[in-house]
């Protein structure tokens, strides 16, 4: 089947000179680091973290703990509808690139870790919240997140992609909060702790719509499981390193956003309710507005719908109704 849609891939460095640019999602959590007066010290404390992190996992052949750093690169990706003479930013990703002091090497890390879109903050904020206005029972719309679902899949399976990258991406979120996890026997040296959830949650069906599958790893000198959603082996396809890069980036962003979490006093047990009430945590040097981020979600997803999903209705059902993996 011929495609109606093209993919353009540009990158930028996330340093402590970042800002972030008009397409980008501005709840997206290092653009939310890239606001305010403190900006750059935000990004600095960051940075700092992860790179801290990362020696900390990686301690092998590493006495001073000051081997590694890690770059990171936002990947944002614009997808133009042909014919429409428009782009739309579409998704957008970072990518690891880890640095060896020691052997002067730059070696690549992994593509995904954070994971921002605009469709998404449609579906969650704008469609999900009207099917839902007055329900008495929560319940999801026919279709939910397949549009969303088939567009990152086909970017993924896409020249464009494959031209880049040469590995498929690993994306790491914070676990649910209304899940509850039991640690299991499985261990792996960089991941850690394998747990599993009671249930399934609305993001774990989100993302399956999306190809990925998901596991939950509590990685060691962590208090928390993260979630990690891959394509194929995620024990098997990436190095010690490259998982490490991932885990140090996307722990520190969970630490900063998700404190009473990731930042706890305690360390989870064999079953694990994660509570965002949890007064027992620490905080970074590094706040930020929950209540305005979640505004800002609904606002973002406005902007998609006026800009994308209205647009060009028509063109997104029939190419959704014939697309499959």
């Amino acid at each position: 089947m011929s495609t109606d849609f093209r993919f353009n891939i540009n990158s930028i460095r996330l340093d402590e000179d970042y800002q972030p640019s008009n397409s980008t999602r501005i709840t997206t959590n290092f653009a939310n680091l890239a606001r305010g007066e403190h900006r750059q010290q935000n990004l600095q404390n960051a940075l700092t973290m992860i790179d801290n992190s990362f020696n900390a996992l990686a301690h092998w052949d590493n006495p001073t703990g000051d081997r590694y750093s890690v770059e990171l690169e936002i990947i944002s990706v614009d997808m133009d509808i042909k014919g429409s003479g428009q782009s739309f930013p579409s998704i957008e990703v970072l990518k690891t690139n880890i640095i060896d002091h020691q052997t002067n090497q730059r070696i690549e890390g992994i593509i995904g870790n954070n994971f921002s879109s605009y469709v998404r903050d449609y579906d969650f904020s704008v469609l999900l919240l009207e099917h839902n206005r007055d329900q008495s029972k929560f319940s999801v719309p026919d279709n939910f997140g397949e549009l969303h679902g088939k567009l990152f899949n086909y970017f993924v399976n896409s020249e464009a992609y494959k031209a880049h990258f040469n590995k498929l991406p690993v994306i790491c979120l914070s676990v649910s909060d209304n899940k509850t996890y039991h640690q299991t026997e499985n261990k792996h040296p960089i991941l850690g702790v394998e747990y599993l959830p009671n249930s399934s949650s609305l993001t774990e069906q989100y993302f399956k719509k999306m190809g990925l599958k998901v596991r939950y790893f509590m990685p060691p000198n962590s208090v928390a499981p993260l979630a990690f959603y891959f394509f194929g082996d995620l024990l098997n396809d990436y190095s010690n390193l490259e998982l490490i890069s991932t885990i140090s980036t996307m722990e520190t962003f969970q630490k900063i956003y998700r404190p009473e979490i990731y930042n706890a006093n305690a360390t989870a047990g064999k079953c694990f309710q994660p509570n965002l009430k949890n007064q027992d945590h620490s905080l970074t040097k590094i706040v930020y507005d929950r209540e305005e981020r979640s505004q800002l979600a609904i606002k973002q997803g406005k902007f998609a719908q006026e800009n994308f999903i209205k647009p060009y209705q028509t063109v997104l059902e029939k190419w959704s109704a014939n697309y499959a993996f």
